[in-house]
């Protein structure tokens, strides 16, 4: 197996123990997978957004985060007011179950609405820079020459596991066919997003 080879796997292993982990991103990828509701979207913005973090990180990101280090802090405010909003969005969902039937054409989000909503999710989570642009660079550079293959595979996990998450949900349609399961589910994306925005805050001040 070539060096460019085990990078990539390496790239690949280390992608996925990070990207697996419970959060406010696989959280919205999950829901819009059970709902059928603009997933290809979905999965491209997500994936798409984690190797352009994964490719800065590479590139040598972090020269900018040792510069500006009040950056980091504006960054992680940020994140904890969206998270702890949408976090009550999710509450009062899960209080309201008639809205988050599958089959209410009615509460269905449009695409715009949608994307701006993935997008927030994943830029405005200071836990992804720290994972992509730190952790992943800086264990890239570890490689040598072979950084940029251990780039192509984290960002090929990220492929693999959005894809996986946003299509793989509709196996659990049947299940969430009724209102109550519905109800837990965004019972539970209201607790984690609500916990990760508190710790963000508290990190903050």
């Amino acid at each position: 197996m070539t060096t460019g080879l085990l990078a990539a796997v390496a790239g690949l292993g280390m992608g996925l123990s990070l990207i697996v982990a419970i959060g406010a991103q696989n959280a919205f990828v999950l829901r819009q997978g059970l709902r059928a509701e603009h997933v290809p979207a979905v999965v491209a913005v997500c994936a798409v957004s984690d190797a352009v973090l994964i490719l800065a990180g590479v590139a040598g990101n972090s020269w900018l985060s040792a510069r500006l280090p009040d950056a980091i802090t504006v960054v992680r405010l940020g994140g904890a007011a969206f998270l702890l909003g949408y976090a009550v969005l999710a509450a009062r969902r899960a209080l309201r179950p008639s809205s988050i039937a599958i089959d209410a054409g009615g509460t269905r989000a449009g695409l715009l609405a949608t994307v701006v909503t993935c997008l927030a999710l994943t830029w405005l989570n200071p836990h992804v820079y720290l994972d992509t642009v730190v952790l992943l660079g800086s264990v890239a550079d570890s490689h040598g020459v072979g950084r940029w293959w251990f780039a192509a595979g984290a960002a090929a996990g990220s492929v693999l596991w959005f894809a996986a998450l946003g299509y793989g949900a509709r196996l659990l349609r049947p299940l969430f066919a009724r209102p109550a399961a519905w109800r837990v589910l965004d019972g539970a994306i209201a607790v984690v997003m609500a916990g990760l925005g508190a710790g963000l805050l508290a990190a903050a001040i």
